[in-house]
This record gives structure tokens, C-alpha cells and sequence, in this order.
């Protein structure tokens, strides 16, 4: 884990709650799509030589990158992919996981959390395993 992060939106302001009802105002997935892409768009950039191998989530289709620093007592991430719809999928766990102690992150029911936006069934099969391999790096990380 890296020593600084910069704070963002993710976990404080951004919720699993606020992207719920959010999305329940769209009638179908190609606005919700567009809604999670922009999610994705507010990702603050993460460092460059955070990109590399110890960094890399295994099991996407696309290259994604978590990172994790404590801030006392809470997890905090930066994440990138080379994907616009990957880095909606990152800021949709972020939401979740951002700015929480490590038992909250593991105890958080995330299945029930994408289960209730619909995401995973949207989802390709190789985009939803890619999803599930975040949520076990930060998970992951969170163990450590």
C-alpha cells in the first residue's frame, strides 16, 4: 500500500445509497451505462508508478490498477483501468469500500448491493468476473 492518496468522493459523498437511487431513475441500461462511465469520469488520477504488477487486478479483461493506503483506522483507494466502463465499475465499489475501517469492507454485503442495482446480469460474463476481481483485491487489502 502506498503511503499518500488523495481523498475523494467515493465512500463519503458518492454512496451505494446516492448510486442506487440514481439509477433507479433511468428507464434502461444504455442511460445507466452512461451514468456509471461518468462515475468513472470522477475518479481523481491515480500515480503512474502505482501502475505495475503488485498493483494490478488479475482476472479483468481490461488493465486495472487498486491501491490502498490506512488513513487512521480507514482504507483509502486510488484505482484506474484503461477502460471508461471499468473506472464506472471501480467508482461504483469505491462508493462501498472508499474511506471504510477493514471490517466494514469486510463485512459489506456487495453481492446484495449489485444485486439490487441489477449490474452483474448487465454485465458480460468476462466484465463480471473482472468485477469480482476488484472487490477481492480490495478485500484483499483489506485482510492485510
Amino acid at each position: 500500500m502506498s503511503e499518500t492518496i488523495q481523498i475523494n468522493p467515493f465512500g463519503t459523498t458518492i454512496t451505494p445509497e446516492e448510486i442506487i437511487d440514481t439509477l433507479s431513475f433511468f428507464d434502461g441500461w444504455e442511460e445507466r451505462y452512461k451514468y456509471i462511465i461518468d462515475l468513472g469520469k470522477e475518479l481523481p488520477p491515480m500515480d503512474d508508478e502505482l501502475k505495475d504488477d503488485d498493483h494490478i487486478v488479475r482476472g479483468c479483461q481490461s488493465q486495472v490498477w487498486i491501491d490502498g493506503v490506512a488513513i487512521d483506522g480507514k482504507l483509502w483507494f486510488q484505482v484506474d483501468s484503461d477502460a471508461f466502463i471499468v473506472k464506472g465499475l471501480l467508482g461504483v465499489v469505491l462508493a462501498a469500500y472508499n474511506g471504510k475501517s477493514p471490517a466494514d469492507i469486510l463485512a459489506f454485503d456487495i453481492e446484495a448491493y449489485l444485486d439490487e442495482i441489477g449490474l452483474i446480469k448487465h454485465l458480460s460474463p468476462t466484465r463480471g468476473n473482472g468485477l469480482r476481481s476488484m472487490v477481492q483485491k480490495i478485500k484483499t487489502l483489506a485482510n492485510s
